[in-house]
């Protein structure tokens, strides 16, 4: 299996460490640099930005990173099968499940095919911005933030009392730096301006912190 990478070293290695190296890796910057498939192919495009040209190009399936989207907008509300969004933010691929959504149910043979080759466990979830667990773990990093705004406790005691406490494999600020904090801050914006929701509304210390 040929698996083309559209995004940064650290993503190339995620990939790497994620799906194994008896596949081949294709690294690039530009959807430009694709060719049509020639043989078994298939995309993860780690670069947050509008839908681009590739998939009505060549036929391979696609991995979009669409965590500040939705994946029906990031297609403009035309899916196709072979369209498939996850999380690329950093520490999200390399896990036992990919989370996967998709825009219709004519996407579920491929994925599973796919999945198979690619020797991963999968779920498929609710099309919403922010998906799951990134969604999840952005907002316990935002209220973490909150409580060293009001003094509640040091961020190590915090990041110890979580890994403790929850079995995390890491605590709240360790998770950021993991992440990069514009990439929670990016995230929670994203969640907050789809569902107004206080509980994404990002703290204004980890704003300042980000520089955002």
């Amino acid at each position: 299996m040929e698996i083309i990478v559209l995004g940064t070293e650290q993503n190339l290695e995620e990939c790497k460490a994620k799906f194994g190296g008896h596949h081949t890796y294709l690294h690039g910057t530009d959807e430009g640099q694709l060719k049509p498939a020639s043989g078994e192919k298939m995309v993860f495009d780690f670069l947050p930005s509008a839908r681009k040209t590739y998939p009505l190009q060549i036929q391979v399936p696609v991995f979009v990173n669409a965590v500040n989207t939705t994946l029906l907008k990031w297609t403009q509300g035309n899916p196709t099968p072979a369209i498939f969004g996850f999380c690329g933010l950093p520490t999200f691929l390399n896990r036992e499940w990919m989370e996967v959504t998709i825009g219709t149910k004519e996407s579920i043979p491929l994925l599973e095919k796919i999945c198979s080759q690619l020797d991963t466990k999968f779920k498929i979830v609710k099309d919403q911005t922010g998906m799951v667990t990134s969604r999840i773990i952005c907002m316990i990093i935002n209220e973490a933030f909150f409580a060293a705004e009001s003094h509640v406790a040091s961020r190590s005691d915090i990041d110890l009392a979580m890994k403790l406490g929850t079995n995390y494999p890491f605590g709240p600020f360790e998770w950021c730096e993991k992440i990069g904090i514009r990439n929670v801050c990016k995230l929670l914006d994203s969640v907050y301006l789809d569902t107004k929701d206080e509980r994404y509304k990002t703290c204004e210390l980890l704003k300042k912190e980000a520089g955002y």
